[in-house]
């Protein structure tokens, strides 16, 4: 577990009188259309993956039951940073613009209508993205880990979103960014930790959220991905691939409806439901592919944990890190 960063305490709500269910704050999802070529999935334990760049290249599911839960944690990533799609301060009329390991391609499709003069590139291992996007945003399925085939001295910025537990070389991604970022560009680091914290307490007697996390870090660390994210790691990643004017700014991301701030509470009611799906999304198949877990004890495993976050007895956040840095003008 990470070290924590000396924060604010988050107040829970006093009128929270029972335990918690996603059926309380269901929100509609997104429809999207694939523009795929590439159909090659497997399918295991009720998930569908990608298998392109190979089975082992990333264990999360690309179904829509993951899509939808992806566009909803851009909504919740949102509103942590009070609306903004990016803290980088790249101006006004950025030309050319890249999302490592772009998803669902909300957050690059957003960023196109932001910036209409702009170019918008999404990188991703799955042609998962919609048909029908803006003029200037264009999607590229490709593996980030591979050898860069864009210019140098290129984007003018550059986003890497939730990624730390699919890359397993981060000097290498971070250096074929610098090399394919402007002088005086920026880039953009956003993760979330999966160490849970609690500020009342609360989180000793999470005994099932803490083996869920527990066992997810140990396949992690067999895969030799990134287990712990901490800022520090991640600054200090960013200064050695030559980046310059790293600031860090993190946030609280409540876990469930708890916190009595009304909009912690909209974050938290989003990741109750995201959760309901999430903790399989993250954990089944590293429990199952990595650990050797019985798939049955590993459903069960998930599932005990979604149970126990939407408990009005626990109170559990992680911490949201947001680095921003530039490239050097010389």
């Amino acid at each position: 577990m990470s070290n924590s960063p000396t924060m604010h305490v988050v107040e829970v709500d006093p009128a929270l009188q029972e335990d918690l269910n996603s059926d309380d704050y269901a929100s509609s999802g997104y429809e999207n259309s694939l523009s795929s070529s590439i159909e090659q999935y497997a399918y295991e334990n009720g998930r569908r993956y990608h298998t392109y760049f190979g089975d082992d290249k990333n264990l999360q599911p690309t179904d829509e039951t993951e899509q939808d839960r992806l566009d909803l944690h851009h909504e919740i990533f949102l509103i942590l940073l009070g609306g903004r799609l990016h803290l980088a301060p790249i101006g006004k009329t950025p030309q050319r613009i890249l999302d490592v390991g772009t998803g669902t391609g909300i957050w690059a499709i957003e960023m196109a209508d932001k910036y209409p003069n702009a170019m918008v590139f999404g990188l991703d291992l799955s042609p998962i993205q919609p048909k029908w996007v803006p003029p200037n945003c264009r999607f590229e399925v490709d593996d980030a880990e591979r050898d860069w085939t864009h210019e140098l001295d290129y984007f003018d910025f550059i986003h890497i979103r939730n990624l730390a537990q699919a890359i397993s070389d981060w000097p290498k991604l971070l250096s074929q960014a610098y090399e394919c970022t402007a002088p005086g560009g920026y880039i953009e680091l956003a993760e979330l930790e999966t160490a849970p914290h609690s500020d009342d307490g609360t989180l000793d007697s999470a005994t099932d959220l803490l083996r869920y996390f527990s066992l997810l870090h140990e396949g992690l660390a067999r895969m030799g991905n990134l287990t712990a994210v901490a800022a520090e790691t991640l600054k200090s990643n960013l200064e050695n691939a030559g980046f310059v004017d790293v600031t860090v700014t993190t946030r609280k991301h409540p876990l469930a409806p708890w916190p009595k701030d009304p909009k912690m509470k909209h974050a938290g009611a989003l990741a109750l439901l995201s959760c309901q799906t999430g903790f399989h999304a993250y954990g089944i198949a590293i429990f199952t592919r990595v650990l050797g877990i019985d798939p049955v004890e590993a459903d069960r495993i998930c599932r005990a944990a979604i149970a126990q976050n939407g408990s009005r007895s626990h109170h559990i956040y992680t911490y949201y890190h947001v680095l921003h840095a530039r490239k050097p003008l010389a």
